[in-house]
C-alpha cells in the first residue's frame, strides 16, 4: 500500500491522503479510490500497458477528448463541467501519467454522487443511445489527431484475416473437429457481405468518427436522481465507424441470454432495446449522422456479434491463448452463442430498417 501513497503523491500532495481502497470490478485495468477527509476525492488507476500498448497516445487522447467537451461545455454555459466529464491531474512530470517500477499510473478527481448501473432495460437503453450519440456529437469537430490505440480493434477483415492464419496453421489440431470446420465454412460464406463497411470506407463513401468503441450502459454515470453525467472508460476512444459504438452495444444489450450461453434457445435479439438504444442515438447523432451511416446500422448491429463469433473461434483454434476460459470448449461455446445471436439479429433486419424508417 505504500507503493500506492507514493504513485499518488506524484499528482497531489501525499499528506493529505487518508487511505487508498480498492473500487470497482474493472478487468482491464487496477482501480483505487483515494480518501481524503473521510470522502473519495480522487481515483488512482494502473494502466494495463499489455493491453494499452502505447500509454502516451492512450493519454494523449483522452487530454484532446476531455479538454474539447470541456470547452464546448464552457461555451454552452454548463454550470456543473466537474460532473459531466472527467478530468485527469498533471503529475510532476507535466504529464497525466507516471511510469515506476514497469507500470503506468494515472489519477482523475472522483465525481461524488455518482452511479453506474448494470441492467438494461429499454429505458437505460435509450439513455446509452443518447449519451454515445451526444458523446460523438461533441467530437465531430475535434481537431486534434487522435491516435488508433488498438490497431484493427474494428476491422472484420483483420480478424477475418487471423481467422484464415489459425485455419492454415491449426496449431493444436482443432481443425479435425467437425463442428469447428462447420463454424469456419459458414462464417467464410458471409464474409463478403460483413466487409462491407471497410469496402465503403475505401470507396470514399463512408467516413471515420472519433467513437467511444465500449459502449455499455455501465460505462455511464449517473446522478442519484437518474440522469445521464457523462461518458467513462475513455481508453478506448478513437477513430471508427459509427457501426463501432451502434453495434457494439448491441450485441451485449440485445442478446437475451449470455454471451457464453450452452442453451441457444434462450439467445434471441431484443428489439425492444433496439428501439430504444436506436431512438437516444438519432437524437444525439442528427447533426452529423449522413444517410450512408443511418442506412447501414442494420448491418452494425448484426457485424458485431459476427466479429466476436470470428473472435472467438480464432482463439479456439489457437488452442484458447487471448481469452480467458473457464473450461476447454469455453471459446466454442462463446462462438456458438454468437452465431446464434448473429442470426437472430439478421433475422430482424426488415423489422430494424422500419423502426429507422428507412
Amino acid at each position: 500500500m505504500n507503493e500506492l501513497f507514493n504513485i499518488a503523491g506524484h499528482f497531489i500532495d501525499q499528506t493529505t491522503i487518508e487511505s487508498i481502497e480498492p473500487l470497482g470490478n474493472g478487468l482491464i485495468n487496477d482501480t483505487y479510490k483515494i480518501m481524503v477527509e473521510g470522502m473519495p476525492r480522487y481515483v488512482l488507476q494502473r494502466i494495463n500497458n499489455a493491453v494499452f500498448t502505447d500509454v502516451d497516445m492512450l493519454q494523449n487522447n483522452i487530454e484532446a477528448v476531455t479538454d474539447h467537451i470541456r470547452q464546448k461545455y464552457e461555451r454552452q454555459g454548463v454550470t456543473d463541467i466537474h460532473r459531466r466529464v472527467l478530468h485527469f491531474l498533471k503529475a510532476d512530470t507535466g504529464k497525466t501519467y507516471v511510469f515506476e517500477d514497469g507500470k503506468y499510473w494515472r489519477v482523475m478527481d472522483f465525481i461524488a454522487d455518482s452511479y453506474t448501473y448494470e441492467a438494461v432495460t429499454p429505458g437505460y437503453a435509450y439513455y446509452a443511445g443518447r449519451s454515445f450519440g451526444d458523446f460523438e456529437s461533441l467530437l465531430t469537430d475535434l481537431e486534434t489527431p487522435i491516435g488508433e490505440i488498438i490497431p484493427d480493434f474494428h476491422n472484420i477483415e483483420f480478424r477475418l484475416k487471423q481467422l484464415d492464419d489459425a485455419v492454415a496453421k491449426d496449431p493444436v489440431g482443432m481443425m479435425r473437429e467437425v463442428e469447428v470446420q462447420k463454424l469456419v465454412y459458414r462464417i467464410r460464406a458471409v464474409a463478403d457481405d460483413m466487409c462491407l463497411g471497410e469496402r465503403l470506407y475505401r470507396e470514399g463513401k463512408l467516413p471515420k468518427r472519433i467513437c467511444h468503441c465500449d459502449t455499455k450502459v455501465n460505462n455511464m454515470l449517473f446522478d442519484k436522481d437518474g440522469n445521464v453525467l457523462c461518458v467513462i472508460d475513455l481508453d478506448t476512444v478513437m477513430p471508427s465507424f459509427v457501426f463501432s459504438d451502434f453495434g457494439d452495444f448491441l450485441r451485449s444489450a440485445a442478446n437475451t441470454g449470455a454471451e457464453d450461453d450452452p442453451n441457444l434457445d434462450r439467445i434471441h435479439f431484443n428489439m425492444e432495446v433496439f428501439e430504444a438504444f436506436a431512438k437516444g442515438y438519432l437524437e444525439g447523432t442528427k447533426s452529423f449522422l449522413l444517410p450512408i451511416e443511418k442506412e447501414h446500422l442494420p448491418y452494425a448491429a448484426t457485424l458485431f456479434p459476427y466479429m466476436q463469433a470470428v473472435r472467438f473461434l480464432t482463439d479456439y483454434i489457437n488452442g484458447n491463448t487471448y481469452y480467458k476460459i473457464k473450461y476447454p470448449v469455453h471459446n466454442l461455446v462463446r462462438t456458438r452463442a454468437q452465431w446464434k445471436l448473429y442470426e437472430e439479429a439478421v433475422a430482424k433486419k426488415e423489422e430494424m430498417k422500419r423502426i429507422l424508417s428507412l
